[in-house]
């Protein structure tokens, strides 16, 4: 079984921000051939034959705390986070194995909970011009030019996740890694 996790911030407030750009992939994904589980998991789960899709709802800090019930329940062979990814400019992606939060919240709780040797889908928002300012940038809407960028980009990182789903790192790193 595979599980794929967006992180994001639950509600209204953050659905447009870059810190949600692994929950707006997670609904690029979804359809209606998933059905949603009852797990009492403090998220979104949903399931497809051997794949499960998971929004944590639990705010990006504590994400991990959702993914570990999630893990011990379903014991998942492969575990794929999407998340937003400052070190990335804006509408890249790039995939690996594993590795440091690199100083975000939701990989930290992640990796508190069940570890770091998953795999990860990371979505590039690029930087803030102040390095002092990355809360403000990661919980602000994308600015015009960027959202008129946005639904290509997650078309794009819809059919990484694809393609990874059924193939190994290496293989979609060739592909998408452009």
């Amino acid at each position: 079984m595979i599980l794929i996790i967006g992180l994001g911030n639950p509600g209204e407030k953050y659905k447009n921000t870059r810190h949600n750009l692994g929950f707006m992939l997670i609904d690029e994904i979804l359809n209606n051939t998933f059905i949603r589980q009852n797990l009492n998991c403090n998220g979104e789960l949903y399931k497809k034959q051997n794949l499960l899709i998971l929004k944590p709802l639990t705010y990006m800090n504590n994400s991990g705390e959702s993914v570990k019930k999630v893990v011990d329940f379903y014991k998942p062979t492969r575990i794929i986070v999407c998340h937003d990814e400052l070190d990335i400019p804006f509408a890249k992606l790039r995939i690996k194995q594993g590795g440091s939060s690199g100083g975000h919240n939701g990989l930290k709780s992640i990796d508190a909970f069940i570890g770091n040797n998953y795999e990860r889908m990371r979505l590039g928002i690029g930087k803030p011009a102040n390095k002092e300012d990355v809360i403000n940038f990661v919980l602000h809407c994308f600015t015009k030019q960027e959202s008129e960028q946005l639904k290509d980009f997650l078309t794009f990182s819809k059919q990484a996740l694809e393609y990874l789903i059924e193939n190994d790192i290496q293989k979609t790193q060739n592909l998408f890694h452009k």
